[in-house]
């Protein structure tokens, strides 16, 4: 149980809630593990409940019609998944697949309203939440939508550095082009500019910023 409400209480969605409402889920999350590529669940399914993200990294992407994915955002430990579902009572609105092995705490939509019920002040607590990353899904529309491929690609590097010279990045070309909307080759052309320019240097999966201004310059409408 401590592991549990250890893990309850870092994630930003429960993070206000009292020691009683993280114990109320806690005694109801049930640990479910993943491999990596294997989904936690496909867009347009029922809504089973809600995953807490313990370990690892998750896709959640969009499927067009002719199979093209989108990827919407890439969520790692602590983070939460299928939140607004166990709202309004409609199918999961994304399909959501492992990076990388991950371990999740599942809680039910059944066991997860019967402590909003308990407990109302829960669901406004997390509705909070939940309307701050529908605010980071406008966002994300937006930025998707207008500017360049340049000026998106800058953007998302800047955005996924958090303030940081050196970090992460666990995507791979193809995916960053899901994630803009456009192809893998103008991606990698990008790329190879902004490194030519002395903006970043990658080496595997690590980025490091050596130009912020530089890069923050490409990020900026040109009309």
């Amino acid at each position: 149980m401590l592991p549990k409400l250890a893990s309850l209480s870092q994630t930003a969605l429960f993070a206000s809630l009292s020691e009683a409402e993280i114990q109320a889920l806690a005694q109801r999350a049930v640990e479910r593990r993943f491999a990596p590529d294997e989904m936690l669940f496909w867009e347009g399914e029922p809504c089973a409940g809600i995953f807490l993200i313990v370990q690892g990294s998750v896709k959640i992407f969009k499927t067009s019609a002719g199979g093209r994915e989108m990827m919407l955002s890439l969520e790692s430990a602590p983070s939460t998944v299928a939140e607004l579902p166990l709202f309004d009572g409609g199918p999961y609105p994304a399909s959501v697949r492992a990076v990388e092995p991950v371990v999740s705490l599942f809680v039910n939509k059944a066991d997860f309203q019967q402590v909003c019920r308990q407990y109302p002040e829960v669901a406004l607590k997390i509705l909070a939440v939940v309307g701050h990353r529908l605010r980071h899904l406008v966002g994300l529309v937006e930025s998707m939508t207008f500017g360049s491929v340049t000026e998106r690609l800058a953007r998302l590097l800047l955005d996924a550095s958090k303030g940081a010279s050196e970090f992460d990045l666990p995507i791979t070309h193809q995916e960053l082009a899901s994630r803009l909307g456009t192809v893998r080759e103008v991606v990698s052309r990008n790329l190879a500019r902004f490194r030519a320019e002395g903006l970043i240097r990658i080496q595997g999966h690590q980025l490091q910023i050596l130009d912020r201004a530089g890069l923050e310059r490409e990020s900026e409408p040109t009309g």
